[in-house]
C-alpha cells in the first residue's frame, strides 16, 4: 500500500515536497517512480529511483527541477519539486515495482505492480 501526502497550491517559481510512504511490504524490493496526470492529458512518467537510491531517472520536462530520493529506513519516497510552473499542475502518483536488480529503474508504467491514490498539485500563475 502506497499513500501520498504533500502538494497542494504553489505559486510560478515555488517548491514543495511529496512524500509517499509504503505499507506491508519490503520497501528496498521495489524500484520507485512518480508519475503525474494532468486533466485532460494521459498519465506521464516523472522520476524514478533504484533500490539503493544509486540511480535515477527523470523526464526531460522536470530535469534540474524534480529531485527524487528515498529512505529505506522510513519506507518513504520523496519528491522534491522546485522552480514550479503551471504545466506542472497534475495529480502525482507514485508507484513500485519489484525487481531482483539494485540498479535498475524504469520509466514505463506498465512496469509497476502498486500505486498510490494520487495526491493533487497546483502551480498558480
Amino acid at each position: 500500500q502506497l499513500a501520498e501526502s504533500g502538494g497542494g497550491l504553489v505559486q510560478t517559481g515555488g517548491s514543495t515536497r511529496l512524500s509517499c510512504k509504503a505499507s506491508g511490504r519490503t520497501f528496498s524490493d521495489y524500484v520507485l517512480g512518480w508519475f503525474r496526470q494532468a486533466p485532460g492529458k494521459a498519465r506521464e512518467f516523472v522520476t524514478a529511483i533504484s533500490r539503493t537510491g544509486g540511480h535515477t531517472i527523470s523526464a526531460d520536462s522536470v530535469k534540474g527541477r524534480f529531485t527524487i530520493s528515498r529512505d529505506n529506513a522510513k519506507n518513504t519516497v520523496y519528491l522534491q519539486m522546485d522552480s514550479l510552473n503551471p504545466e506542472d499542475t497534475a495529480v502525482y502518483y507514485c508507484a513500485a515495482g519489484s525487481t531482483p536488480s539494485y540498479h535498475y529503474v524504469e520509466s514505463s508504467p506498465s512496469n509497476y505492480n502498486y500505486w498510490g491514490q494520487g495526491t493533487q498539485v497546483a502551480v498558480s500563475s
